[in-house]
């Protein structure tokens, strides 16, 4: 049998429009819901961009408590800095300065009486330059103050005894011998400078009498902090001279052997 459709036919179009109806109502519904998922991701999105500014307008606010703190004690810092340059200026300049007048105290006290110096010079650096002062090579191996001592001795344990006496310095860490020797000397060299001219009695050389040692010695000061910068002014007086040998000293026997360097 073939199915009979009863519906007349000005009615059997209507399912189809229903059927039209009910799709572009879920159409519809889905496209709402995307817009609710919009409207909802826009204020999360919203709500995110706002607690951002929050959180920079606070950063900003303790930035500015920082700032107002760090300009309020900046008057200290600055002190601090002044005090510290102060303080390294006073260290510098006690370290560039050495006490040349306790040395030259001790040195008189320890000098031999038959041990007498004809030049004398003190210098905080081998770089610096004196006039007239001794000429002694090892004097440019030590970095920090030296004495340079040009002076004579009857003989050769004098010399040692002076150097002992040297060592005896507080601050003297080592002494040098750089010569002790005997100069050549003639009868007519000898007698070249009148007895009565007081002018003539002082000189530099040891060459009065033929036994007598002339000798070139350095004391270094090798624990004294070298100055950053040394001036070329002596600290000390540049050369010393002395009067001829005592009768002490030129009455001691005369040494068999000599020595040189």
């Amino acid at each position: 049998m073939r199915p009979v459709n009863l519906i007349p036919p000005d009615e059997r179009g209507t399912d189809r429009g229903a059927m039209r109806t009910g799709a572009v109502s879920y159409v519809l519904i889905a496209a709402l819901g995307l817009a609710l998922l919009g409207v909802i991701a826009l204020a999360f999105t919203s709500k995110q961009i706002s607690d951002r500014k929050s959180e920079v307008t606070k950063l900003q606010a303790q930035e500015q408590q920082a700032k107002a703190k760090a300009d309020s004690l900046q008057a200290f810092a600055n002190f601090r800095a002044v005090q510290e340059q102060r303080s390294s200026t006073v260290t510098s300049l006690a370290q560039s300065r050495f006490d040349w007048q306790r040395v030259m105290n001790e040195l008189a006290r320890v000098i031999p009486s038959n041990v007498w110096l004809v030049q004398l010079s003190g210098t905080v650096s081998p770089t610096v330059s004196v006039q007239d002062a001794p000429d002694i090579e090892t004097r440019g191996e030590i970095q920090g103050p030296a004495l340079e001592i040009v002076g004579c001795a009857p003989n050769l344990d004098a010399v040692a005894g002076f150097v002992s006496s040297l060592e005896e310095i507080d601050g003297v860490t080592r002494v040098g011998v750089q010569q002790a020797q005997r100069p050549d000397i003639t009868a007519g060299a000898a007698a070249a400078a009148p007895a009565s001219d007081s002018s003539q009695a002082t000189s530099t050389e040891c060459d009065t009498k033929a036994f007598i040692y002339k000798f070139n010695i350095v004391a270094a000061f090798d624990a004294v902090p070298t100055p950053s910068a040394a001036t070329t002014d002596s600290s000390v007086p540049s050369s010393l001279a002395t009067t001829a040998p005592s009768a002490q000293a030129a009455s001691t026997s005369t040494p068999t052997a000599s020595t040189g360097g």
